[in-house]
């Protein structure tokens, strides 16, 4: 199984490889840069690699079972909680749902907070929703 980097790490690559080729004369946009370290990764584009990173990195997995008490990040954010349920979709794909330990805030904005305490979503055999945000994060994704 290949690992790769975090997302933030990629972006951090993609950064100092803008700043080198600016220093030589070359532009280059941040999208550019990220897509070539996609490809330096073996990848065919920055969307795929940042799936890739997204998707934990473990080679042994947890499995699922209602009553197990799992973590992962929700909406890009930690948590740890317990299998309420899980029932197997077409495609591969499992409807499953968490209370999580302690509530997620699952708003980015400052001056404001939504917290949730359980969720029920999709994901697929390596626990990773195929939702995504509007960045590409999946919803969820499961430290299998």
């Amino acid at each position: 199984m290949t690992t790769y980097p975090g997302i933030e790490e990629l972006k951090a690559q993609a950064k100092r490889l803008r700043q080198a080729m600016n220093d030589r004369g070359t532009a280059l946009t941040h999208s550019a840069a990220l897509e070539m370290i996609a490809r330096q990764h073996g990848v065919r584009d920055w969307n795929t690699l940042a799936a890739l990173a997204a998707k934990p990195n473990a080679a042994a997995k947890t499995p699922l079972i209602v009553g197990a008490h799992i973590r992962g990040r929700y909406l890009n954010q930690p948590f740890t909680g317990e299998i309420l349920s899980l029932s197997a979709l077409p495609g591969g794909l499992h409807r499953i749902t968490i209370h999580f330990d302690e509530a997620v805030d699952v708003v980015t904005f400052e001056s404001f907070s939504a917290f949730r305490r359980r969720v029920t979503a999709q994901i697929d055999g390596d626990g990773v929703s195929p939702r995504k945000t509007s960045n590409g994060v999946p919803h969820l994704v499961l430290d299998l």
